[in-house]
């Protein structure tokens, strides 16, 4: 056997070590320089001593819309010193009760883009505002078309009221009718501004095809058909349970499932968020993406056209795997979705502490059964005398906002969200890898019950492109965890889709400078304009 060889340096294989070093402090360095931007949060958690608008979920509470004080002081403690020890002093509620959801990740450090603090959102609406009211309504419409089929709001006589009392509202966000400017039934619960942000939003079905159609993950046939939960079963109602909740107790109460079915309703969307994994609908994505122009699990070579940037259209010799292929595009998705996720848990819990939807919902019923007075904080007469809280009493003989989940909303705050924060982000990469004006041929639509698809062939039937859809993809699932659960507000996901499309941004940035490949990707951001990546 011959004797081993050292292998010769080459132009391509030499000084590695320190040519790495170089890049690795050369970006670190760069990204330094760039100013960490003020954060400034609504001025609730200032405005009102009781902090009736301020995130308390789980930590010891005083009665219902009201924290003890003591406990708070502990919680804050925590947050402004970083020291463990503080966080494992915080006076939680109840004995038994659960903890809170992570909030030393907001502390993690980024080291493949900038840092946590290099990032903002801009303030919530504060709680006496009129689009704080106007979030709330939508909130209370949404769960009562929780179980109504999307494809059944143009006839659906509750959905017909949530768009007129929504049209009526000067300060709703959602999207309106462009001819005459009202929210229609179609238009309920979508994503979509004025001026061209969130492209696609509002052209064709209200779910993504991106959630409906089938696909292949390697050789394994993937319809996607999810175990949702039983109709009409809504929680958080009355006023014992819910300071359980706030406490951070266990209600006792188990989520009863359904058959698998397509995502066709509200519930089903919130049933999706409710165990999935933090970034599966973009993984799901990519997989429909690798099949789309005609399902063979076997041969895998009908994938959507590439971004025109990327360095191997058209070549001749080679194509991507490691860097440009199919692995790099999955493992980029997991990358930017943990940085995304670090990011937004920086502004949850150590910028904004924006209260939950059904901390807004208490204060409502402490105003309608005659405790107004028990918080500092004031709602306007917006919601407080809406036909929206008026029609939830008539369905469930509370002024609660009724919940999907037993247990309401994660013990988390707000603002921004973790689904639209990782949803900006993973649909950023799927953008930079992907021709986002790519047509997606045959869309589908799941029938009414949800147990088939059935082609779709209505308007916007031929105006499908991967960068709308994403878009919408994006939007289903942060609404889907928002505004159909009952646990998000509307702002959360608005503002958290950009969010995590800038972290994507500079992760690719940064990234782009470790490919040996030279290229120059351009793709569409959600507010119209374009965003380079390049290493050129």
């Amino acid at each position: 056997m011959a004797a081993s060889q050292l292998a010769p340096a080459t132009a391509a294989t030499s000084n590695r070590v320190a040519r790495c070093f170089a890049l690795r402090t050369g970006m670190a360095a760069q990204d330094a320089f760039v100013p960490a931007p003020a954060q400034i949060d609504n001025g609730d958690e200032a405005r009102y001593s009781d902090k009736c608008g301020t995130y308390t979920k789980g930590i010891k509470q005083a009665g219902i819309g009201r924290v003890d004080l003591e406990a708070y002081r502990t919680f804050k403690r925590a947050l402004e010193s970083g020291d463990p020890a503080d966080f494992a002093a915080i006076m939680v509620g109840a004995p038994g009760a659960g903890t809170l959801n992570g909030p030393q990740g907001g502390l993690a450090f980024d080291l493949a883009c900038l840092d946590s603090s290099q990032f903002t959102s801009p303030p919530a609406p504060a709680l006496a505002s009129e689009e704080y009211a106007a979030e709330l309504v939508e909130m209370y419409w949404a769960s009562l078309l929780r179980d109504v089929p999307f494809t059944d709001y143009p006839s659906n006589a509750i959905a017909a009221q949530a768009a007129n009392e929504l049209s009526s509202l000067a300060s709703y966000k959602g999207p309106r009718d462009p001819v005459s400017q009202k929210v229609t039934p179609r238009y309920l619960f979508r994503g979509g501004l004025a001026g061209g942000t969130f492209f696609g939003e509002t052209t064709g079905p209200y779910l993504s095809q991106f959630l409906v159609k089938s696909a292949c993950m390697g050789a394994l046939p993937i319809e996607q058909k999810y175990i949702t939960f039983k109709p009409g079963i809504d929680y958080m109602l009355d006023p014992a349970t819910f300071l359980e909740t706030q406490n951070g107790a266990p209600t006792g109460l188990q989520l009863e499932t359904h058959t698998p079915r397509y995502l066709h309703n509200g519930r089903g969307l919130a049933a999706f968020t409710h165990n999935d994994v933090l970034y599966q609908a973009y993984f799901s994505a990519l997989l429909v993406l690798n099949t789309i122009n005609g399902r063979n699990c076997a041969v895998g070579d009908s994938a959507a056209p590439l971004n025109p940037g990327n360095p191997y259209v058209g070549s001749k010799t080679q194509n991507g795997f490691g860097t440009f292929g199919g692995p790099d595009v999955a493992s980029t998705l997991a990358s930017v979705a943990s940085e995304a996720l670090k990011t937004v848990w920086y502004q949850k819990w150590f910028v904004h502490l924006r209260h939950r939807p059904e901390a807004g919902g208490a204060i409502i019923y402490l105003n309608k059964t005659g405790q107004g007075n028990a918080v500092e904080g004031r709602l306007s007469p917006t919601i407080l005398d809406s036909k929206a809280v008026e029609s939830g009493f008539a369905s469930h003989k509370s002024y609660f906002l009724s919940q999907a989940f037993p247990e309401g909303s994660p013990k988390h705050p707000a603002y921004p969200t973790g689904h639209g924060t990782v949803a900006g982000a993973c649909i950023t990469v799927l953008k930079f890898f992907y021709d986002g004006g790519f047509i997606i041929p045959n869309p589908q639509v799941p029938s009414s019950d949800g147990t088939k698809l059935e082609s779709y062939t209505g308007s916007g039937a031929h105006e499908l492109t991967v960068n709308g859809e994403l878009h919408k993809l994006a939007h289903n699932i942060s609404f889907g965890h928002g505004i159909h659960a009952g646990i998000h507000w509307r702002s959360d996901t608005d503002t958290s889709i950009q969010l995590g499309e800038a972290v994507a941004l500079s992760v690719l940035r940064d990234r782009a400078q470790t490919y040996n490949e030279k290229f120059t990707v351009k793709l569409t951001k959600v507010d119209g304009s374009t965003a380079v990546v390049s290493n050129e």
